[in-house]
């Protein structure tokens, strides 16, 4: 994989990616995308053979689960009531269509 990107290879990049860029930052993202390419070419190249797969590295007790147990929480009612479209009734909140039909 080359780690030199032209000019051109970047501004074809921003278009994908729908970024208007200046002639300098396109220059300046060259240098930088050229470096994170060489960079991951040479963990490529690393000896990984007596590496197992690893899914967690710190290993779970570094990072332990509390206990999942119920425990108090707000009224439901009380916060339906203050909610700007709670519907008491159904036990929801109404909120905005984020996804068109």
């Amino acid at each position: 994989m080359p780690t030199n990107l032209t000019r051109a290879e970047v501004a074809r990049i921003a278009a994908l990616a729908r970024l208007e860029l200046t002639p300098e930052e396109t220059t300046l993202f060259a240098e930088q995308l050229g470096a994170i390419l060489s960079y991951f070419e040479d963990l490529r190249r690393a000896d990984t053979t007596d590496v197992p797969p690893t899914a967690q590295v710190a290993g779970l007790a570094a990072a332990p689960l509390r206990e999942d147990a119920p425990r108090p929480s707000l009224d439901r009612d009380v916060l339906l009531r203050e909610a700007p479209d709670g519907d008491a009734d159904a036990g929801l909140f109404t909120v905005p269509r984020v996804i068109g039909s």
